[in-house]
């Protein structure tokens, strides 16, 4: 034998170190899969408690709308006349427009009155205030 050429002994010496290593990655390789497999099973548990979730869920009765009493408008009858002016309006309104729409002249005083009115008739719910200062009828 030449000093390039392996024995038999050690030959079979470095196959049993390559055979180590092989099952040292196999069994890298399972605990992975096991590990992975654990994950798997965590998502197909979670997706299954949400599909159950949702099913239930679809199949609650609908919730009863709320029966909302109808809110007593103010006798005086400038509240009568800001409400004809909302039921001919097609926009929301601001209490100057309210003014304007009443013939009213546009001064601060009687602005402020109808602003007045105006929250009065959103606090009672028969108006609707969407943003500062403009309101509108409530949508059913």
């Amino acid at each position: 034998m030449t000093g390039g050429e392996l024995t038999l002994g050690a030959l079979l010496a470095r196959l049993e170190e390559r055979e180590r290593e092989i099952a040292a990655q196999a069994e890298g390789a399972r605990e992975r899969i096991a590990e992975l497999t654990a994950l798997l099973v965590g998502f197909d548990t979670a997706a299954e408690e949400i599909r159950i979730t949702r099913k239930t869920l679809l199949e609650l009765p609908d919730p009863p709308l709320p029966v909302r009493l109808a809110a007593k408008l103010p006798d005086h009858p400038a509240y009568q006349q800001i409400m004809a002016v909302f039921a001919a309006a097609d926009a929301p309104l601001r209490a100057r427009a309210v003014c304007e729409a009443l013939d009213l002249e546009i001064a601060p005083s009687n602005i402020n009155n109808v602003r007045l009115k105006l929250k009065r008739l959103a606090e009672r719910g028969i108006l609707a205030e969407t943003e500062q200062g403009l309101f509108t009828l409530p949508r059913p």
